[in-house]
């Protein structure tokens, strides 16, 4: 018994164990936090216990990221076993929580503006499935590696995975709050009254003002001024606040345009130069059912007008 006890005792850091596992398995504490749904720094006081309880140093914080210690690589190789061997036996015993849940990933833009307004529903309707929803503007290349059930990319179809769904196309069109009151774009001089909304995204210039004005014979510098965002659910915020004219990708919008958060101000068109489109994809092979339930639930939340 005794031995049993001093066992257990050795044990008592588990929570810790567990962060500096997810930390070991990204090499990144910031990636380990998303994991886990914890803050980095939550994740930092876990390994920093459990160094300090075992007497060791167990990462090397470096400028570029973190390496395992040579203790650091013996305590990871038989922890990180050990703990997928329990969360394997847990899931067998229909005990493990994560049977529910189902991780999203889609970029900051996606998430923020398409796909929040739709998780209120998606509980009530799909309600056996816990939704954790994983922001990330990098593309997460090994879903099932990293534990991530479905993801949305923004990309040209040769880019999409083999097995991916085109949920729908872009389409762009100004928009603006209604206190603005705007019910069309207006011309030149009408411009110099107002602020435009600028998506700083080279990447993407289907999606800045210059080349959608300079087709209307028109050049941002005819606005008041410029506000710039490098991320779009803050440009869609600060359109919602009346901060001035953004240029709305629609799809993405559909909820807001349909509440009356902002107006339309031209009719819709696909972007010129733009060959991307938003798809939806899952691990490949066999996805657990609730995984499944929530895939085909998003797939139907597609907008009728640009969804295949």
């Amino acid at each position: 018994m005794e031995r049993i006890s001093r066992d257990l005792l050795a044990l008592s850091h588990l929570d810790a164990l567990r962060g500096f596992v997810a930390v070991a398995r990204r090499s990144s504490v910031t990636r380990a936090a998303e994991d886990l749904c914890l803050t980095q720094s939550a994740v930092s006081r876990q390994v920093r216990t459990l160094e300090r309880a075992l007497g060791c140093a167990l990462l090397e914080r470096r400028h570029r990221g973190i390496a395992l210690t040579a203790a650091g690589s013996a305590l990871y190789a038989s922890a990180d076993a050990a703990l997928r061997q329990i969360a394997v036996a847990m899931q067998a015993l229909g005990e493990d929580p994560g049977d529910r849940r189902v991780t999203i990933t889609a970029s900051a833009g996606v998430a923020g503006v398409w796909l929040l307004p739709l998780l209120g529903r998606l509980g009530s309707e799909v309600p056996e499935a816990d939704v954790r929803l994983a922001a990330l503007d990098r593309v997460v290349a090994d879903l099932r590696g990293e534990e991530i059930d479905l993801a949305i990319r923004y990309c040209a179809a040769e880019r999409a995975p083999a097995h991916a769904v085109r949920l729908f196309g872009e389409a762009v069109a100004p928009v603006a709050h209604p206190a603005l009151g705007l019910r069309a774009f207006p011309g030149a001089a009408a411009l110099a009254g107002h602020c435009l909304l600028e998506f700083e995204d080279a990447r993407a210039p289907w999606l800045r003002w210059g080349p959608w004005l300079r087709r209307r014979g028109l050049e941002a510098d005819a606005a008041a001024r410029v506000i710039g965002f490098n991320r779009y659910d803050q440009l869609v915020q600060a359109a919602l606040a009346g901060q001035g004219i953004a240029l709305g990708r629609l799809p993405l919008l559909g909820a807001v345009l349909d509440a009356g958060g902002l107006v339309r101000l031209t009719p819709e068109e696909v972007p010129v130069g733009c060959a991307h489109g938003y798809w939806l994809f899952d691990a490949g092979g066999e996805v657990p059912a609730v995984v499944a339930r929530v895939r085909d639930w998003l797939r139907a939340q597609a907008p009728p007008a640009t969804a295949d």
